[in-house]
C-alpha cells in the first residue's frame, strides 16, 4: 500500500484511477455520524455505535452495519428503516459537506489524461446529491455505488466493476481510499493502493 503526497502520486503504468467518495473526496463522514446518531436514536439505540467504532466501519453499507449492532447490542433494529431514517438525517445536512481539495485537485490534474470512477459503499441517490451539492459530479466518467453490486466493501465487487466500467486491468488501476473497509477491498481487487488521510492530517502528510 503506498502513502505519498497528494500532489506527488505517480501514476507511471496506471489506466485507471478510481476513488471513493465519503472521506477521500469529500470531508462528510461528520454529517454521516451525526445522521447515524439521530437515526440511532429514532429507533430507541442512542449512544450504541461510538465513534471511533463508526470511523472503523466507514465505507461499508448502511444496512451491513445495522446487522452488526444488532450482533453486537442484542438487538432488533430494522436495517432497511434505520438506513431510510438515517439517509433522511444525512440529506439534511448536505449543506455542511465540504471538498477534500487536495483530493479533488488530483483528480481535476487528471482529467482527460485518464478514466476516473467513484467506488462507494453509500447508496446512488445518496452519491448522486452528495457530488451535486459539492459541484464536482461531471469530473467522473463513472460512479459504482452499493446498489450495484452484490456484496459491498470490504468485498473487493465495487472496484472490480469500476475497473470494468472503465475499461482497465484492475492491476493496473491506482485507487484512493480513508476507511479500512475500503483499503481493503481496493487492495482485494489488486489494485494499487493510497491511503488518504484525515482532512485535518493532510499538512503533515
Amino acid at each position: 500500500m503506498a502513502k505519498v503526497g497528494p500532489l506527488e502520486l505517480a501514476v507511471d503504468g496506471i489506466e485507471a484511477i478510481v476513488f471513493d467518495c465519503d472521506g477521500t473526496l469529500v470531508n462528510s463522514m461528520p454529517a454521516h455520524f451525526a445522521a447515524w446518531c439521530d437515526a440511532l436514536a429514532y429507533y430507541g439505540a442512542a449512544n450504541v455505535f461510538q465513534e471511533d467504532v463508526f470511523y472503523a466501519m466507514g465505507g461499508r453499507p448502511t444496512k451491513d452495519i445495522v446487522v452488526d449492532l444488532n450482533g453486537e447490542y442484542g438487538l432488533r433494529l430494522d436495517p432497511e428503516a434505520v438506513a431510510m431514517k438515517k439517509r433522511e438525517a444525512f440529506l439534511e445536512r448536505l449543506a455542511t459537506i465540504e471538498l477534500i481539495d487536495e483530493v479533488v485537485e488530483f483528480a481535476r490534474s487528471q482529467r482527460g489524461k485518464l478514466p476516473m470512477a467513484i467506488a462507494t459503499g453509500g447508496t446512488r441517490m445518496v452519491i448522486e446529491k452528495t457530488l451535486q451539492a459539492v459541484g464536482i459530479s461531471d469530473l467522473f466518467d463513472d460512479v459504482v455505488t452499493a446498489d450495484d453490486v452484490a456484496v459491498g466493501k470490504p468485498a473487493p465487487d465495487i472496484f472490480l466493476k469500476a475497473a470494468e466500467l472503465l475499461g482497465a486491468d484492475p492491476r493496473k488501476c491506482l485507487a484512493l481510499e480513508d476507511a479500512p473497509a475500503g483499503i481493503m477491498a481496493a487492495q482485494q481487487a489488486g489494485m494499487r493502493v493510497v491511503a488518504v488521510p484525515a482532512p485535518m492530517d493532510f499538512a503533515n502528510y
